[in-house]
């Protein structure tokens, strides 16, 4: 490995070392780039010069605020950036917390150990004197005592995306944030939707990949934070109290986000037979969050009394499009976009098929035709939903009977709340079986005739007819009633009015 601290030392001998590296350091952590702080004049020769001496590619990120990157083939990076006023203690005082709020002189004592993990270089400072750090508003005590805290009163004006930053950064590094930057959270709250879509969704997304995501959505709930980026969130709060109690449908929602994560740390408990196969499929577990989160946002614009009955008529066609809207202005992905907003517009599919006794083949392959690549993610968000009625210590009990044959629906009733719930979850795990044991069967059926030999067979012209007719084939195949070309040939000779009428 290169000797990183003595480059960096050659090519940027009056710089800094600053913010998240050298709080990872303290804490004795590995950090995922570099950020050296120098005058403004100094940064694009250093980078240039940096960027040869590592066999780097160099590039001006920010013009306006001179910040030039520094991106190795092996996943090295290092960004160096203009000081912000006429020196580093000045530049420090308008960094977001104490504990970023730090700097360390380049030509002062250092080593950097680096790691290889995948196609990313992580580094860690170190053997560097604590004497030379710049600390000027008690960094490395809130860095001790696990405490985030705003570095100036301004902060949040300066730059609203800070408010959620606050949050992400207690939950990454497991801090607790400091009471009087709380208030200042709530006092500029409702800024949080200022920044950059882009920025917001990187900061919600890192917040959805910590381990406590609900508890962190309840605090930013308590400062406001969450509902100025989702108003319809404060809605829910005061719809379905009778059937939800206090909070009402919000109160629903963030139970769903608590048995996602618990799900996505347990998957292997929950579906032991299938595991192997369902661990690609939950890797990105911030959109099954963002699912979770967004999944009944339409309930109180939809919430309706009918014959005394509250009802939700639509509302996860309605609660889709309003998703897709929230994901836009977060400039998430095409793809992301689709995948949830599926995920959102069919989850009660697996409950209406759940109401029939019996399950066809034929609807098992209906099913995942619609929802192609959504539906084992929307099976994951059901599973979250479902289990959302029942307590937390019942879950565990329920995961082991949820691997039996799907229980009647008269001994559901028996059971009451707990009895529903587990022939849901039985019921996903039977979908899952189908959908993992005979994918090809009911995801891409061989096609054991084309569209020539329906035309020649039942004499039509070439048209959407050719491909209805050829639908119907294929779910009797799908139903086994059709095995051999030959069947299939028979089929449309003996059901030919049928099949024009």
């Amino acid at each position: 490995m290169i000797n990183l601290g003595r480059i960096i030392k050659e090519c940027v001998p009056d710089g800094y070392y600053v913010g998240g590296a050298l709080r990872d350091a303290l804490m004795r952590r590995y950090s995922s780039d570099i950020d050296l702080a120098m005058p403004r004049e100094d940064v694009k020769p250093s980078a240039l010069k940096l960027a040869a001496k590592l066999k780097a590619a160099a590039f001006e990120m920010d013009k306006e605020f001179c910040v030039w990157r520094i991106s190795g083939k092996n996943g090295l990076q290092i960004d160096l950036c203009a000081f912000v006023g006429k020196d580093v203690k000045t530049d420090l005082k308008r960094r977001d917390f104490t504990i970023n709020a730090l700097a360390y002189p380049i030509n002062s004592p250092i080593k950097i150990k680096l790691k290889k993990e995948g196609k990313k270089i992580f580094l860690k400072l170190f053997s560097f004197r604590k004497d030379d750090i710049i600390d000027l508003n008690g960094g490395i005590a809130d860095i001790k005592n696990k405490i985030v805290r705003a570095n100036a009163p301004q902060v949040f004006q300066e730059d609203p995306l800070r408010l959620l930053r606050a949050f992400r950064t207690a939950c990454e590094l497991n801090f607790k944030i400091e009471d009087k930057t709380l208030s200042l959270i709530k006092k500029y709250s409702s800024l949080a939707f200022k920044p950059a879509g882009e920025r917001i969704q990187e900061e919600l997304r890192r917040i959805f990949f910590a381990k406590n995501t609900a508890a962190v959505l309840r605090e930013m709930d308590e400062t406001g934070v969450l509902c100025t980026l989702l108003p319809e969130l404060e809605k829910q709060k005061n719809c379905a109290l009778c059937y939800y109690g206090a909070g009402g449908v919000f109160t629903h929602t963030m139970k769903v986000m608590e048995r996602m994560e618990f799900l996505l740390g347990n998957l292997k408990r929950a579906f032991p037979k299938h595991y192997g196969k369902l661990k690609p499929y939950a890797k990105d577990i911030s959109i099954y969050k963002m699912a979770a989160l967004l999944h009944d946002i339409a309930k109180p614009a939809t919430a309706k009394e009918i014959n005394g009955r509250l009802r939700f008529f639509h509302h996860e066609e309605r609660g889709s499009e309003m998703a897709e809207r929230f994901l836009k202005n977060l400039k998430f992905s095409s793809d992301n976009q689709k995948l949830i907003c599926k995920m959102i517009y069919y989850h009660l599919r697996p409950s209406n098929l759940a109401s029939n006794e019996i399950v066809t083949d034929k609807g098992i392959y209906k099913f995942f035709k619609e929802l192609g690549s959504a539906g084992i993610p929307m099976l994951l968000l059901c599973w979250a939903d479902y289990t959302s009625y029942v307590k937390p210590r019942q879950i565990p009990a329920l995961m082991k009977k949820s691997v039996l044959p799907v229980m009647t629906m008269e001994d559901a009733k028996k059971k009451e709340n707990v009895g529903k719930t587990l022939r849901h979850m039985q019921m996903l795990n039977f979908l899952f079986g189908k959908y993992f044991n005979e994918e090809k069967r009911f995801t891409a059926p061989v096609r054991l005739i084309d569209g020539r030999d329906i035309m020649k067979v039942l004499k039509i012209v070439p048209g959407p007819k050719v491909g209805e007719i050829m639908e119907q084939v294929v779910l009797e195949q799908v139903e086994g009633n059709i095995k051999t070309r030959e069947d299939a040939l028979r089929f449309l000779s003996e059901n030919k009015s049928r099949l024009l009428g």
